[in-house]
Protein backbone atom coordinates (compact mmCIF):
# COMPACT_ATOMS: atom_id res chain seq x y z
CA UNK A 1 0.00 0.00 0.00
CA UNK A 2 1.06 3.08 -1.09
CA UNK A 3 2.29 5.97 2.11
CA UNK A 4 -0.80 8.57 0.02
CA UNK A 5 -0.72 11.49 2.52
CA UNK A 6 -3.14 13.66 0.89
CA UNK A 7 -6.60 15.26 1.11
CA UNK A 8 -9.62 12.92 2.30
CA UNK A 9 -12.03 13.78 -1.09
CA UNK A 10 -13.73 10.64 -0.88
CA UNK A 11 -15.09 10.73 3.14
CA UNK A 12 -18.16 9.08 3.07
CA UNK A 13 -18.07 7.30 -0.49
CA UNK A 14 -18.82 4.32 -1.05
CA UNK A 15 -17.32 2.43 -4.18
CA UNK A 16 -16.96 -0.69 -5.67
CA UNK A 17 -14.31 -1.49 -8.06
CA UNK A 18 -14.44 -4.61 -10.31
CA UNK A 19 -11.25 -6.65 -10.43
CA UNK A 20 -9.33 -5.42 -8.16
CA UNK A 21 -7.65 -8.76 -6.40
CA UNK A 22 -4.22 -7.17 -7.91
CA UNK A 23 -2.44 -4.88 -10.04
CA UNK A 24 -4.42 -1.64 -11.19
CA UNK A 25 -7.65 -2.68 -9.77
CA UNK A 26 -5.65 -3.60 -6.15
CA UNK A 27 -4.20 0.05 -6.38
CA UNK A 28 -7.30 1.64 -7.37
CA UNK A 29 -9.61 0.13 -4.78
CA UNK A 30 -6.67 0.75 -1.97
CA UNK A 31 -6.18 4.87 -3.00
CA UNK A 32 -10.06 5.37 -3.25
CA UNK A 33 -9.84 3.85 0.80
CA UNK A 34 -7.20 6.05 1.66
CA UNK A 35 -9.01 9.11 0.09
CA UNK A 36 -12.10 8.13 2.83
CA UNK A 37 -14.18 5.75 0.94
CA UNK A 38 -15.84 2.44 1.69
CA UNK A 39 -14.82 0.02 -0.87
CA UNK A 40 -16.31 -3.36 -2.26
CA UNK A 41 -14.11 -5.34 -4.98
CA UNK A 42 -14.74 -8.13 -6.72
CA UNK A 43 -12.51 -10.88 -7.85
CA UNK A 44 -13.17 -14.28 -10.41
CA UNK A 45 -10.98 -16.87 -8.58
CA UNK A 46 -8.39 -15.28 -6.72
CA UNK A 47 -10.06 -15.13 -3.04
CA UNK A 48 -7.20 -14.95 -0.74
CA UNK A 49 -5.54 -11.87 -3.21
CA UNK A 50 -8.69 -10.22 -2.75
CA UNK A 51 -9.29 -10.68 1.15
CA UNK A 52 -5.73 -9.36 1.25
CA UNK A 53 -6.53 -6.23 -0.44
CA UNK A 54 -9.63 -6.11 1.84
CA UNK A 55 -7.08 -6.59 4.98
CA UNK A 56 -4.80 -3.53 3.40
CA UNK A 57 -7.63 -1.47 3.10
CA UNK A 58 -8.05 -0.95 6.73
CA UNK A 59 -11.57 0.65 6.48
CA UNK A 60 -14.94 -1.05 6.16
CA UNK A 61 -14.45 -3.31 2.59
CA UNK A 62 -15.50 -6.66 1.46
CA UNK A 63 -15.07 -9.00 -1.28
CA UNK A 64 -17.44 -10.24 -3.71
CA UNK A 65 -16.71 -13.17 -6.13
CA UNK A 66 -18.41 -12.44 -9.33
CA UNK A 67 -17.17 -13.57 -13.11
CA UNK A 68 -17.54 -10.78 -15.17
CA UNK A 69 -18.11 -13.03 -18.44
CA UNK A 70 -21.52 -13.74 -15.87
CA UNK A 71 -24.28 -11.13 -16.50
CA UNK A 72 -25.48 -12.35 -13.72
CA UNK A 73 -23.06 -12.48 -11.62
CA UNK A 74 -22.10 -8.47 -12.19
CA UNK A 75 -25.67 -7.72 -11.31
CA UNK A 76 -25.71 -9.39 -8.33
CA UNK A 77 -22.12 -7.93 -7.34
CA UNK A 78 -23.67 -4.32 -7.91
CA UNK A 79 -26.59 -5.32 -5.65
CA UNK A 80 -24.56 -7.14 -2.86
CA UNK A 81 -22.21 -4.38 -2.72
CA UNK A 82 -25.14 -1.74 -2.36
CA UNK A 83 -26.29 -3.97 0.73
CA UNK A 84 -23.19 -4.56 2.27
CA UNK A 85 -21.98 -0.55 1.68
CA UNK A 86 -25.26 1.16 1.93
CA UNK A 87 -25.20 2.43 -0.89
CA UNK A 88 -22.78 3.00 -4.12
CA UNK A 89 -21.62 6.71 -5.22
CA UNK A 90 -18.64 5.26 -7.55
CA UNK A 91 -18.21 2.63 -10.03
CA UNK A 92 -14.96 2.01 -11.49
CA UNK A 93 -15.07 -0.73 -14.26
CA UNK A 94 -11.32 -2.29 -13.91
CA UNK A 95 -12.17 -5.85 -14.81
CA UNK A 96 -10.55 -6.92 -18.11
CA UNK A 97 -9.22 -9.54 -20.22
CA UNK A 98 -6.11 -9.81 -23.11
CA UNK A 99 -6.50 -12.42 -25.77
CA UNK A 100 -4.72 -11.93 -28.51
CA UNK A 101 -2.63 -14.05 -31.45
CA UNK A 102 -2.62 -14.60 -35.35
CA UNK A 103 -6.04 -14.73 -37.16
CA UNK A 104 -6.11 -18.25 -37.93
CA UNK A 105 -6.01 -19.05 -34.25
CA UNK A 106 -8.99 -16.91 -32.73
CA UNK A 107 -11.48 -18.93 -31.24
CA UNK A 108 -14.97 -17.93 -31.08
CA UNK A 109 -14.97 -18.70 -27.02
CA UNK A 110 -12.02 -16.26 -26.93
CA UNK A 111 -13.63 -13.64 -29.43
CA UNK A 112 -16.88 -13.71 -26.87
CA UNK A 113 -14.68 -14.13 -23.38
CA UNK A 114 -13.34 -10.25 -24.38
CA UNK A 115 -16.65 -9.11 -25.42
CA UNK A 116 -18.33 -10.30 -22.81
CA UNK A 117 -15.74 -9.24 -20.20
CA UNK A 118 -14.54 -6.10 -21.42
CA UNK A 119 -17.70 -4.69 -23.23
CA UNK A 120 -20.87 -6.13 -21.88
CA UNK A 121 -19.95 -6.26 -18.33
CA UNK A 122 -18.93 -2.60 -18.34
CA UNK A 123 -22.35 -1.98 -19.59
CA UNK A 124 -23.97 -4.05 -17.12
CA UNK A 125 -22.25 -3.32 -14.12
CA UNK A 126 -23.16 0.08 -15.16
CA UNK A 127 -26.85 0.32 -15.56
CA UNK A 128 -27.04 -1.32 -12.31
CA UNK A 129 -25.04 1.08 -10.36
CA UNK A 130 -27.22 4.18 -11.93
CA UNK A 131 -30.21 2.44 -10.40
CA UNK A 132 -28.59 3.46 -6.92
CA UNK A 133 -26.19 6.25 -7.21
CA UNK A 134 -27.14 9.72 -6.00
CA UNK A 135 -27.87 12.62 -8.34
CA UNK A 136 -24.78 15.15 -8.91
CA UNK A 137 -21.89 13.66 -7.24
CA UNK A 138 -21.51 10.00 -8.46
CA UNK A 139 -18.94 8.83 -10.54
CA UNK A 140 -18.54 6.28 -13.46
CA UNK A 141 -15.06 5.24 -14.13
CA UNK A 142 -13.74 2.45 -16.66
CA UNK A 143 -10.39 1.36 -17.71
CA UNK A 144 -10.15 1.17 -21.48
CA UNK A 145 -6.16 1.02 -22.86
CA UNK A 146 -4.25 3.69 -25.09
CA UNK A 147 -4.85 0.58 -27.07
CA UNK A 148 -8.52 1.61 -27.58
CA UNK A 149 -7.14 4.37 -30.19
CA UNK A 150 -4.55 2.85 -31.86
CA UNK A 151 -3.24 -0.98 -32.84
CA UNK A 152 0.43 -0.67 -32.90
CA UNK A 153 1.21 -4.67 -33.36
CA UNK A 154 -0.24 -7.21 -34.93
CA UNK A 155 -2.45 -9.61 -33.00
CA UNK A 156 -4.69 -7.07 -31.15
CA UNK A 157 -7.27 -6.57 -33.40
CA UNK A 158 -10.11 -7.77 -30.61
CA UNK A 159 -8.64 -6.32 -27.94
CA UNK A 160 -8.21 -2.91 -29.24
CA UNK A 161 -12.12 -3.18 -30.41
CA UNK A 162 -13.01 -4.17 -27.29
CA UNK A 163 -11.09 -1.24 -25.05
CA UNK A 164 -12.50 1.29 -28.54
CA UNK A 165 -16.03 0.08 -27.69
CA UNK A 166 -15.95 1.07 -23.99
CA UNK A 167 -14.31 4.73 -24.69
CA UNK A 168 -17.35 5.26 -27.38
CA UNK A 169 -20.26 3.45 -24.33
CA UNK A 170 -18.29 6.18 -21.92
CA UNK A 171 -19.31 8.98 -24.26
CA UNK A 172 -23.08 8.00 -24.97
CA UNK A 173 -23.71 6.72 -21.11
CA UNK A 174 -22.19 10.76 -20.39
CA UNK A 175 -25.11 11.79 -22.30
CA UNK A 176 -27.56 9.17 -20.91
CA UNK A 177 -26.81 10.16 -17.26
CA UNK A 178 -25.98 14.05 -18.07
CA UNK A 179 -28.94 15.33 -16.66
CA UNK A 180 -28.38 14.33 -13.55
CA UNK A 181 -25.57 15.20 -13.16
CA UNK A 182 -23.32 11.50 -12.76
CA UNK A 183 -20.24 11.56 -14.89
CA UNK A 184 -18.81 8.79 -16.65
CA UNK A 185 -15.38 9.15 -18.01
CA UNK A 186 -12.74 6.52 -19.11
CA UNK A 187 -9.11 6.06 -17.85
CA UNK A 188 -7.21 4.66 -20.68
CA UNK A 189 -3.63 3.00 -19.65
CA UNK A 190 -0.52 2.19 -21.63
CA UNK A 191 2.40 0.06 -20.16
CA UNK A 192 1.86 -0.27 -16.64
CA UNK A 193 4.07 -2.27 -14.79
CA UNK A 194 1.89 -5.46 -13.46
CA UNK A 195 2.08 -9.50 -13.76
CA UNK A 196 0.11 -9.23 -16.46
CA UNK A 197 2.86 -6.76 -18.16
CA UNK A 198 6.08 -6.84 -16.59
CA UNK A 199 8.60 -4.05 -17.32
CA UNK A 200 11.20 -6.35 -17.39
CA UNK A 201 9.15 -8.43 -19.63
CA UNK A 202 10.16 -9.85 -23.42
CA UNK A 203 7.78 -7.38 -24.36
CA UNK A 204 8.65 -4.29 -22.56
CA UNK A 205 11.50 -3.19 -24.72
CA UNK A 206 9.12 -3.15 -27.73
CA UNK A 207 6.62 -0.80 -26.14
CA UNK A 208 8.71 1.59 -24.26
CA UNK A 209 10.15 2.09 -28.24
CA UNK A 210 7.11 3.27 -28.74
CA UNK A 211 6.68 6.10 -25.67
CA UNK A 212 7.45 9.60 -25.77
CA UNK A 213 8.57 8.66 -22.17
CA UNK A 214 10.40 5.66 -22.68
CA UNK A 215 9.37 3.97 -18.85
CA UNK A 216 7.12 2.33 -17.54
CA UNK A 217 3.85 3.78 -15.35
CA UNK A 218 2.96 2.11 -11.96
CA UNK A 219 -0.20 1.27 -10.80
CA UNK A 220 -0.14 4.08 -8.49
CA UNK A 221 -0.40 6.36 -11.21
CA UNK A 222 -3.96 4.95 -12.61
CA UNK A 223 -4.90 4.89 -9.42
CA UNK A 224 -4.24 8.80 -8.88
CA UNK A 225 -6.34 9.31 -11.76
CA UNK A 226 -9.26 7.48 -10.94
CA UNK A 227 -8.85 8.84 -7.44
CA UNK A 228 -9.18 12.67 -8.99
CA UNK A 229 -12.01 11.93 -11.57
CA UNK A 230 -13.93 10.02 -8.22
CA UNK A 231 -13.73 13.24 -6.32
CA UNK A 232 -15.38 16.25 -6.42
CA UNK A 233 -12.44 18.08 -8.42
CA UNK A 234 -13.60 15.79 -11.28
CA UNK A 235 -17.21 17.27 -11.45
CA UNK A 236 -17.16 19.10 -14.67
CA UNK A 237 -15.33 15.87 -16.08
CA UNK A 238 -17.32 14.03 -18.61
CA UNK A 239 -17.19 12.19 -21.64
CA UNK A 240 -13.76 12.29 -21.74
CA UNK A 241 -10.85 9.83 -22.22
CA UNK A 242 -8.15 10.29 -20.13
CA UNK A 243 -5.12 8.32 -21.58
CA UNK A 244 -1.83 8.02 -19.19
CA UNK A 245 0.51 6.25 -21.73
CA UNK A 246 3.41 7.63 -21.38
CA UNK A 247 3.17 8.89 -24.75
CA UNK A 248 2.62 6.12 -26.69
CA UNK A 249 -0.52 7.61 -28.42
CA UNK A 250 1.25 10.86 -28.80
Amino acid sequence: MSNYEGPKRLTGKKALVTGASRGIGAAIALRLAQEGADVAITYERSAEKAEAVVGEIGRKAVAIQADSADAAAVKASVERAVSELGGLDILVNNAGVARGGDVPDWTLEDIDLTLDVNVRSVIVASQAAAKHMPDRTSRIISIGSCLGETVPFPGLSVYSASKGAVAIFTRGLARDLGPRGITVNVVQPGPVDTDMNPADGEMADGQRARMAIPEYGKPEDIAAAVAWLASPEGHYVTGARITLDGGVNA
